[in-house]
């Protein structure tokens, strides 16, 4: 019986990792690993919470001792590692926590398992969940593959990039069998609503400005959660040691032009005229470091190892949509308290 540790597992991406390897993987014994801070919800996780190889462990990777002392009970046969602070914005007000959480916290599970293996790496793992944002920011054309330099502009993607470099460091130094992916946004639900997509969906829901940095003119590349978790699942299980992939969903959409088409549908499902809540969109100060493009070249991934994202964006943003409509006590609950004096610390509202 395999023991996987999942770090950050009540967060948005980690819970659908979570569901996924608990439920395809009834031998494998799950370990979810969460600080449980105001983005890990353990309600993401309520439909699997009593199967009998899921185990919750409340924990912050900060703290070396307990990390050390979690491996030397459990002794994990391999790691998931998505566990970060992970919203740019609060990079910019508070880099001190993203360096704590992204580089000690990875580090401390690096030396965890380094220390536990004890160069006995026979069917072990550690697989690092990293995000396209350490590459930088592109033109009008090209992608980001899994050569690209790093070029951070945040103190969020700094310190995912120097996350990135220990793990290979450590495979290279001590011969840790790591795996690396970078990823493109995400969407779908159970997405805490500082990001894009939610946000926006509860804000014109309630007929609240819809805060658009800039001109919107930002292209990013968008994948459904559940595509991302099928690929975490497959590099986890085939991927190369030592090798890093890119995922991406090759679905590039300008800010301004996904929040029109976000104000299409729900306008629609919410009985108002067409184009009522266009009104709502109010451009604000660009974010500082704003980088303009991302887009992924997820060539090596499918070639390799056969991924291809399932979703097509026009069902998945349906279905996107449609869950935060039906779940409107979730989004209340985790839209309560702290969220709302960050949401007024940044957007003055």
């Amino acid at each position: 019986m395999k023991k996987i540790l999942i770090t950050g597992g009540a967060g948005f991406i980690g819970s659908h990792v979570v569901r996924l390897f608990a439920t395809k993987y009834p031998d494998y014994q799950i370990y979810n690993l969460d600080k449980l801070t105001y983005a890990g919800n353990l309600e993401n996780l309520s439909d699997i919470d009593k199967n009998s190889n899921y185990h919750f462990v409340k924990g912050d990777i900060v703290d070396a001792e307990f990390i050390n002392q979690l491996f030397e009970t459990e002794r994990f046969d391999g790691v998931v590692h998505l566990a970060a602070e992970s919203h740019v914005d609060r990079s910019i007000t508070n880099p001190m926590e993203f360096i704590f959480t992204n580089v000690v916290g990875t580090v401390n599970l690096l030396n965890a398992a380094k220390n536990i293996w004890k160069d006995n790496y026979e069917g072990k793992r550690f697989y690092h969940i990293s995000t396209d944002e350490v590459y930088g920011a592109l033109g009008d054309t090209g992608s980001f593959k899994e050569t690209t330099p790093y070029s951070p502009h945040s103190p969020y993607s700094a310190s995912k990039a120097s996350s990135d470099h220990f793990v290979r460091a450590y495979h290279d130094t001590y011969g840790l069998p790591t795996v690396i992916s970078n990823c493109s946004n995400n969407y779908g639900p159970n997405q805490f609503p500082e990001k894009l997509i939610p946000l926006f969906i509860n804000n014109i829901k309630h007929n609240k400005s819809l805060p658009v940095y800039g001109k919107g003119i930002n292209v990013r590349d968008w994948l459904y959660v559940e595509d991302h978790a099928r690929a975490i699942d497959l590099i986890f299980h085939k991927g190369a040691t030592g090798s890093t992939y890119n995922i991406g969903g090759n679905n590039e959409w300008k800010n301004i032009d996904l929040i029109k088409k976000l104000i299409e549908i729900l306008d629609r499902k919410l009985g108002r005229p067409e184009g009522t809540s266009l009104q709502l969109i109010t451009y604000v100060t660009d974010r500082a470091g704003h980088d303009l493009r991302y887009a992924i070249d997820a060539t090596k991934l499918r070639t390799e190892l056969g991924w291809e994202p399932t979703i097509k964006f026009a069902e998945g943003f349906e279905k996107t949509v449609d869950w935060y409509l039906a779940n409107e006590k979730w989004l209340d609950n985790v839209t309560s308290g702290s969220y709302q004096d960050y949401y007024r610390k940044m957007y003055g509202e």
